[in-house]
């Protein structure tokens, strides 16, 4: 079972962001008002902003600490991370953004063997048609798959997905959903997903955990928020 422990520290203007979170094998849905500090909290997982403090190991292993002096590059820390709007590269073709993580780091494929990988990913997520076709002529739930399939391969011990079915609509999104919820199952390691739907959550099967002004406020299943909501948001956000 791959298991992940965070502990992070960091200010920003007057923001403050102090979270201590942790989690094994399945999905944790990260929710909370705009603002709140989620996509700062899954930022500062993946390496891509610093915090003032920080304990994070994953999988054993330490890949920042503040008290060891320890800071591993966000390209060698093994966390498939997926931001809003997907992050794709327009001028580049499908497999050229699904193997871009392959060209850097430890790993360093040439390119023909990038390709490869990434057109054997895209088959196993059931998008094969869409690794010869160029970024720009996507649509909204093809861009996801094609995002969700560059987080995942590099075969990371921790996935994080920033509001990833929030640019669609709402046709696509249960399609997508369904998509979603199939391949995070089949991942069977950690994943964070950021959203604002409580039907993400229900399908997703995910723990819950609430972030309110860069705090954590509340962290359980759905049932037990359902049974003591914790805040205003909570209850709004349950539809209770």
């Amino acid at each position: 079972m791959t298991s992940w422990t965070a502990a992070m520290l960091a200010t920003r203007g007057g923001f403050e962001l102090d979270v201590e979170l942790s989690g094994g094998d399945g999905v944790l849905a990260l929710v909370g008002p705009n603002g709140s500090g989620k996509t700062s909290f899954l930022r500062l997982l993946a390496g891509v902003a610093k915090p003032s403090a920080v304990e994070l190991v994953v999988s054993g292993r330490t890949l920042a600490s503040s008290t060891q002096g320890i800071d591993v590059p966000a390209e060698e820390r093994r966390i498939g991370y997926l931001p809003q709007g997907y992050g794709l590269f327009p001028h580049l073709g499908v497999l050229d953004n699904v193997g871009f993580g392959l060209a850097s780091g430890p790993v360093r494929m040439p390119r023909a063997q990038r390709h490869q990988k990434a057109r054997a990913l895209l088959e196993q997520l059931g998008c094969a048609s869409l690794a010869d076709r160029r970024v720009q002529g996507l649509s909204g739930g093809e861009q996801q798959r094609v995002a969700l399939a560059r987080a995942l391969v590099l075969e990371p011990n921790l996935l994080l997905l920033d509001e990833p079915l929030a640019a669609l609509d709402a046709t696509t999104r249960r399609a997508v959903r369904r998509f979603l919820t199939d391949r995070l199952k089949a991942f069977r390691r950690p994943a964070i997903v950021v959203t604002h739907d409580v039907r993400d959550v229900e399908a997703l099967g995910a723990r819950v955990a609430v972030l309110d002004r860069g705090k954590l406020v509340q962290v359980g299943d759905l049932a037990a928020l359902r049974e003591q909501p914790g805040s205003d948001f909570v209850s709004e956000f349950l539809g209770l």
